[in-house]
């Protein structure tokens, strides 16, 4: 283990043009669940996954994805960032990170300092009503939700909070491929890779692929420099940053 975190390290420093891909792994030790983990929130058949997050039965009936959001909301009250996010944000502000591309919606690399952020799923920290268009903020949706179990805007429409559902584009594909290209190092944080289009990112990049996910990781084994199947904040407290 310690010759694999020294290597690590040295292809940190030698690096110039660091892409991070982040999954809910990263957030798990915050103490926001994933989703298709073995305690995940679809493993625990505690949301109907179509009813939840098809954004056309969002538009049929909201009530499921509203008691999602619900709990969601309560989970993320005095939530703070991981080390794996304090660990990105910092080599960002040395220069090496160049981007962080993240599959979450839950904010934590703009909490830890993170300034270049690719939300390919969005995120809670806005809203807009789908009738009129109006933009709401993430404390508006907070204490709505709370107190009133669904988000209706003034005009009478649903305010969906900036998450892409299933059937809606990701959002900056485009700039997380181009930043994938030009990578010399790809790091891949709490993810599987099994989500599309998030999946491909790895492939595309010229330079080394690091993998640290506690559990499996559809990414062949001869194509990644390094695979840790391990926790990200003791691997990253180990390193130098």
């Amino acid at each position: 283990m310690q010759e694999t975190l020294e290597k690590l390290q040295e292809l940190i420093d030698n690096s110039k043009y660091i892409v991070a891909l982040s999954g809910a792994g990263i957030s798990t030790s915050a103490g926001i669940p994933d989703f298709r983990g073995e305690k995940g929130i679809y493993s625990l058949g505690l949301y109907d996954p179509y009813r939840t997050f098809d954004i056309n039965y969002f538009k049929e009936d909201p009530s499921y994805f509203f008691r999602f959001a619900r709990e969601f909301l309560k989970i993320y009250e005095g939530v703070k960032p991981t080390k794996g996010h304090m660990f990105l944000a910092e080599l960002e502000k040395k220069g090496k990170l160049k981007v962080v591309i993240t599959q979450n919606i839950d904010g934590l690399h703009q909490m830890a300092g993170s300034k270049n952020v690719i939300e390919l799923h969005g995120s809670f920290r806005s809203g807009r009503c789908l009738s009129c268009g109006k933009v709401y903020d993430f404390e508006w949706m907070r204490k709505t939700l709370l107190e009133t179990d669904d988000l209706y805007c003034n005009c009478g429409g649903v305010v969906k909070p900036d998450v892409v559902f299933f059937g809606e584009p990701v959002i900056g594909i485009d700039e997380a491929q181009r930043h994938s290209v030009m990578a010399d190092l790809f790091l891949v944080l709490g993810s599987s890779l099994t989500v599309q289009p998030a999946s491909i990112l790895p492939y595309l990049t010229s330079g080394r692929v690091v993998i640290i996910n506690k559990g499996d990781c559809a990414f062949p084994e001869e194509r990644a420099e390094i695979i840790l199947n391990d926790d990200i904040d003791s691997v990253v407290e180990r390193l130098k940053w």
